[in-house]
Parts: C-alpha cells; sequence; structure tokens
C-alpha cells in the first residue's frame, strides 16, 4: 500500500486448522490493534496470559511483545492493522504523521495514555472490529478519496481505542487510584498545557463528573490542583538548581515568568527571587 505507508500491516486471518510453531511471543513493532473475529485464543500478552474471544480486541505499543506460549495458532479468524508512527518510543512522544488530522498535543496525550495504560485487552469491542472491515473496505474498493476517508477512519479508530482504554481502566480501580496515576502522569509532565478535559479522559471521565470529583476529593478544582502541583515543584527546583527562573516557569507549564512570578507570590507570599534567597541563607 504506496500510498499509506503510515500502514505497516492490513490482514485478516482465517485459519482452519492447528498450526505448529507459527505463532511465537515476539515484538511485532508499530502501533499494532488486533481483533478476535472467530475462535478463541490464549495468548501472552507482555508476560501476562490471556484468553481472547471474539470481538476481543488487543492494543500494543511498539515495543509490546505477545503470541502463543506454545508457538500455536489455533482455529478462527482474527484481523490486525499496524501503523508505524512517524516518532513513538518509551521516551518520545507520540508523533502519528502528517496523514492524521488529530491535534499535536491530542497525539501527545494518547502517547501518554497508551504508555501508561497499554497492553491491553479491551473485551468484546465490536466497534473497533467493525472500523478495521470499513477500511479494509475502503482500501480494497479504491472508491474517491478514499485515501481522506481511510486517514479519517484511522484516526477515529484511534480515538475510539484511547477512550475505550480509559473507561475500561476507570472500571477497574476505585476514583483514589485512578487520582494518584493522573496525579504522576501530570507530574511527569508539567510542561504541557493540561485542559480540564485531557486530565478527565486520562481516568475515563467527562469534564464535569471528573470536576466534582476531584473538588471532593482534593477540595480544589482541577485546574488549581495542577498549579499546586507545578508550585511544588517550581519551589523544588528553586532550592535544589540554578537554574534561571524563566526556565523554572517554562519546565513547570507556566507560559512566562512573569505569569510565574505572580501565581508564585499570590500562593506563597513571596516572588521566586525572595523564595530562592530564603533557600540559600
Amino acid at each position: 500500500m504506496t500510498e499509506f505507508r503510515h500502514i505497516k500491516e492490513l490482514i485478516r486471518l482465517k485459519n482452519p486448522t492447528v498450526r505448529l510453531d507459527e505463532w511465537p511471543v515476539r515484538v511485532r513493532g508499530g502501533l499494532q490493534i488486533v481483533c478476535i473475529l472467530e475462535g478463541k485464543f490464549e495468548w501472552l500478552i507482555e508476560h501476562q496470559r490471556h484468553v481472547l474471544y471474539p470481538n476481543d480486541v488487543v492494543v500494543l505499543c511498539p515495543w509490546h511483545g505477545y503470541g502463543s506460549p506454545t508457538n500455536t495458532l489455533e482455529i478462527g479468524s482474527l484481523a490486525w492493522l499496524t501503523i508505524e508512527p512517524t516518532s513513538f518510543e518509551p521516551s518520545k512522544e507520540l508523533f502519528l504523521g502528517e496523514w492524521s488530522a488529530i491535534a499535536e498535543a491530542d497525539q501527545k496525550l494518547m502517547g501518554r495514555l497508551l504508555m501508561t495504560q497499554a497492553p491491553m485487552v479491551l473485551n468484546n469491542f465490536k466497534w473497533v472490529c467493525d472500523l478495521l472491515q470499513r477500511i479494509e473496505t475502503e482500501v480494497k474498493q479504491a472508491e474517491f478519496a478514499y485515501q481522506t476517508r481511510v486517514n479519517q477512519l484511522l484516526d477515529e479508530l484511534l480515538v475510539t481505542i484511547v477512550r475505550q482504554l480509559s473507561q475500561q481502566q476507570n472500571q477497574r480501580r476505585d476514583f483514589p487510584q485512578a487520582f494518584a496515576q493522573l496525579e504522576q502522569l501530570l507530574r511527569d509532565s508539567l510542561d504541557h498545557p493540561w485542559t480540564v478535559e485531557e486530565m478527565a479522559a486520562v481516568v475515563g471521565l467527562g469534564s464535569t463528573a471528573f470536576t466534582e470529583k476531584v473538588k471532593s476529593f482534593s477540595g480544589f478544582s482541577p485546574l488549581n490542583y495542577l498549579i499546586n502541583i507545578r508550585i511544588a515543584e517550581a519551589m523544588k527546583q528553586l532550592r535544589q538548581t540554578a537554574k534561571s527562573l524563566t526556565d523554572i516557569a517554562l519546565d513547570t507549564g507556566f507560559y512566562s515568568s512573569q505569569h510565574f512570578s505572580t501565581t508564585f507570590k499570590k500562593l506563597t507570599g513571596y516572588t521566586p527571587g525572595q523564595f530562592r534567597k530564603r533557600g540559600t541563607q
């Protein structure tokens, strides 16, 4: 598919007999979505055993391994799509490529969510299997503007999966656990311009429900809680580093040194410079 260089694989496999030594556990690379269409498969996915049934979906990052613990491909049917992002490694942001219409900030958040939650099995998620079928049909029929339509469907597929990842993960844990994971993600990427909608997506809630839960849990609105984390990190850097105030401001998510200084004084009673001097006395 030379017109879709970002699609590494788009395969539908029907297996009528047990095939030995054909499905070992290994890393296949790329951002991969695997759909079980028929049959029952027992796989190891990143060292965890899963039994998969029709309409189950497996989501894997490029560095994740999966396959049969006995190297055996069972009887059944499956389909998989492998996307080759322009950039996606454990230490780098996700950038899908120029083909995607998903906003760059949303791609970065998508990457963070995939890194923290994938690999994951989405149980009985037929919608993804249907979307894969629509992508296959568009590629095969090659009708007017099919390239545009395929890329739109790829975006829809990824957005749908990430939303489901957040919702399914949220169903498996209580809010304090979800909030702790969100806080760690915020601390790891303070320079990101977080919105309430993005934070809510991490825990699989709508923005209104998320705001109410955060206020009840912490006593702060989501954005005020984020500001408190940023100020705490800024205080740490002021004490422990010789970074300039501008660098600290940008590192901790403030859009300017003036914004940083104003917010810092409002919350601590000191300017950043005054606070640093007190720490060295």
